[in-house]
């Protein structure tokens, strides 16, 4: 299902008209020549349109509904993937998705957050809001992987945690603060990647690693611009103006020099233009970043992921 945002809407169009102008084209009437100049006229508007992006706009692509999940990205960078369910305590979440696979024949453990693109599966996935049982599974498959020394990969896309009352019933703020400590300590790799949304503690929750990544068009923070918004001015509609005072984005967060360790660029136009260029740049830095952290030993990992969060703290005199 083809869906843009409206700073996307003159480039969709220009697109559009490309793609008739190829079909129209055969041996009797040929368009290469017109083709060629709306070829290049698009490729100036989407560096005019993404060039100038502003905090808002950023925060609209990093939730847009075509762009990759964790399931895609599973599905272009990794093999033989197999998905664990239910936290053997409550119920399967399928916010939070789980389980095993290969990195380039390497064993794995893969965690992420996992939304939905049509009315049905929103609902199915709860719009990537986990509730405990969810964490709790992401947590029993961390245990896993530190049982069989496998490095963990994890994906943020989520505006949070569910703040539902069963939710809150069931412990939600215990599960959270649970993994912050237990992925603390682990003894095994733990590689952290933004691809979407990076929501409060609902995202922190699977992402204390000893290396953090942000795709270039997603956003970290520790609301979303409209809670913020509804919070401050007592008004969810002006969610761009808190966008912008928030200072959500990857090149905002990678300024801070100890959030982040690495920016991954996307194609042009998004992650959703074309997930499968993006996965493959994504699995460049995967795999450079475990690489490193191969080379550290458990007790090394433990500390090095503590020095790291430990840097994250900065006073200005």
């Amino acid at each position: 299902m083809q869906f843009f945002l409206d700073f996307e809407k003159p480039l969709i169009e220009l697109q559009q008209k490309i793609k008739e102008l190829r079909e129209y084209s055969s041996g009797t009437v040929d368009f290469s020549s017109e083709i060629k100049k709306l070829e290049k006229k698009a490729s100036k508007l989407r560096d005019e349109i993404f060039s100038n992006l502003n905090r808002w706009q950023r925060t609209q692509l990093a939730r847009h509904q075509n762009r990759p999940y964790t399931l895609d990205y599973i599905e272009h960078v990794f093999t033989d993937w197999f998905e664990v369910h239910g936290d053997r305590n409550y119920r399967d979440d399928p916010a939070l998705v789980c389980g095993f696979a290969r990195l380039n024949g390497e064993p794995c453990a893969i965690i992420g957050h996992q939304k939905g693109r049509d009315t049905k599966e929103k609902v199915y996935r709860n719009f990537g809001m986990p509730h405990p049982e969810g964490y709790r599974k992401a947590l029993r498959v961390m245990q896993m992987a530190e049982q069989f020394n496998l490095p963990i990969f994890t994906f943020v896309d989520t505006p949070g945690a569910f703040p539902g009352i069963g939710a809150e019933e069931r412990g939600q703020a215990e599960a959270i603060a649970r993994n912050l400590r237990e992925m603390a300590a682990l003894t095994v790799p733990v590689i952290v990647t933004v691809t979407g949304e990076g929501g409060s503690g609902g995202a922190l929750a699977i992402a204390v690693g000893n290396k953090v990544m942000m795709m270039q068009y997603s956003v970290y923070a520790v609301i979303s611009p409209e809670g913020c918004a509804a919070i401050l001015w007592n008004d969810g509609t002006l969610g761009p103006q808190a966008a912008e005072a928030l200072k959500l984005t990857s090149s905002d967060i990678n300024e801070l020099d100890c959030v982040i360790d690495d920016v991954v660029p996307e194609p042009e136009g998004g992650a959703h233009n074309n997930p499968a260029e993006a996965a493959a740049q994504l699995k460049e830095y995967l795999v450079k970043h475990l690489a490193e952290l191969q080379q550290l030993s458990p007790d090394g990992l433990v500390e090095q992921r503590y020095q790291k969060f430990r840097a994250m703290t900065r006073v200005n005199e």
